[in-house]
């Protein structure tokens, strides 16, 4: 078992990884086939270096950088609107066999709206991605500047996991609780420093990052108002990386409300509105991970019992264009809503497939996760444990 358990790990990265390998590829045709201008009647040209994609055009000329490996992704000004792009690191409670716990993060403010009680979205990059790539790819920005909220895109860190992916299947105090408590932690920082509306704070990842949006959703309930899932796996069955590796390419083998129950008292949590899309096409995280998350967020929000039977609310579908939507609702109001994308594979919809790991197929998942998050609100939330001042001072 534990043989065939390690070639699924070892296939899941190496399909991963080809998939960046492969549009790497075609972006190389894509610039060789181009056809060469005549040269110009002037006697000289000048030839502008091509800048990273994912940083904003500074202010004074620098020097051409060298290339970076991680992200090969041309530039793009409509990622990063027309607000302020900031990159800066928090420093976070530190886990236990660390001195420190520095959380690299960039923050967007639109301009043209009041900073106080501005609402503020969490944004979790996948496996192999940066967050450049993932403000570029989902154009969340674009969406920030238009409806007047910020953004926030933590970074995991290459020490911290060579792939940038985020511990999510180990919720231990070194591993992945760490990382959603320093997200936890920067949160309060932001809304300490800046004045966001504690009571409007959101999450959404894609993979990983969608993992760890379950992980802050089950552990750090108070702080968040909605989630949203993007090709996430199923909560609560794996506890290692060849473990996470099988519930991606199987889903949870185990009964996905009793998975949930173990996870997180239900009866004391407060509930977590949910958004949670997925493509058909998947190959990396299984689509049945979606039904499974689906059932684990009705059970959060208890509007199932234990043994999964219906105990509130009401179930409204529609398929329309090659996507199925299910909507759950309760007193009238959206809880959990489930998209499934005919043809869509590991990708988020509806973005920028210029860049890896998103695609223009599907609906727009970043107008859909807003409209979704818009509408909710966690009343009372705040900044916990006396952490105000401490954020305060952390904060950079």
């Amino acid at each position: 078992m534990a043989k065939s358990l390690s070639k699924i790990w070892l296939r899941g990265l190496k399909r991963l990884l080809a998939i960046q390998t492969e549009h790497a590829h075609k972006t190389a045709k894509r610039v060789a086939a181009r056809p060469v201008r005549p040269a110009a009647s002037k006697p000289s040209t000048k030839v502008r270096p091509v800048k990273s994609a994912l940083v904003r055009a500074p202010a004074k000329r620098e020097a051409p950088r060298p290339a970076a490996r991680e992200s090969r992704v041309r530039p793009r000004a409509a990622a990063w609107a027309s607000g302020s792009w900031t990159r800066s690191f928090h420093s976070a409670p530190a886990a236990p066999g660390r001195l420190v716990n520095h959380l690299h993060y960039a923050l967007y403010v639109p301009s043209g709206h009041a900073l106080q009680n501005m609402p503020l979205v969490v944004m979790l990059h996948g496996c192999t991605q940066s967050i450049d790539e993932f403000a570029q790819g989902t154009r969340m920005n674009v969406l920030a500047d238009r409806y007047g909220f910020a953004v926030v895109y933590p970074e995991q860190s290459k020490h911290a996991h060579s792939h940038r992916c985020w511990h999510w299947y180990d919720s231990g105090e070194s591993a992945g609780g760490a990382e959603a408590r320093a997200v936890a932690s920067l949160v309060d920082a932001l809304v300490a420093q800046h004045g966001f509306d504690s009571e409007r704070v959101y999450v959404a990842g894609i993979s990983a990052g969608a993992g760890l949006t379950a992980l802050l959703a089950l552990h750090f309930p108070e702080r968040f108002a909605a989630v949203a899932l993007h090709s996430g796996p199923a909560i609560g069955e794996a506890h290692s990386g060849i473990t996470a590796m099988d519930v991606m390419r199987r889903g949870a083998r185990r009964d996905p409300v009793q998975l949930v129950d173990e996870a997180t008292d239900v009866a004391h949590h407060p509930g977590m509105p949910a958004i949670i899309i997925h493509g058909d096409a998947d190959h990396v995280v299984a689509p049945v991970n979606a039904d499974q998350l689906a059932t684990q967020f009705l059970r959060l929000n208890r509007m199932i019992d234990p043994k999964g039977a219906r105990k509130a609310g009401e179930l409204r579908e529609e398929r329309k264009g090659g996507v199925t939507m299910r909507d759950y609702f309760r007193g009238g109001r959206r809880v959990v809503r489930v998209c499934r994308v005919q043809g869509l594979a590991h990708a988020w919809a509806g973005g920028d497939d210029a860049v890896p790991f998103h695609s223009a197929k599907g609906p727009d998942a970043t107008a859909m996760v807003w409209e979704f998050f818009k509408h909710q609100r966690r009343v009372g939330a705040g900044l916990h444990e006396g952490a105000a001042a401490e954020a305060a001072a952390h904060a950079r």
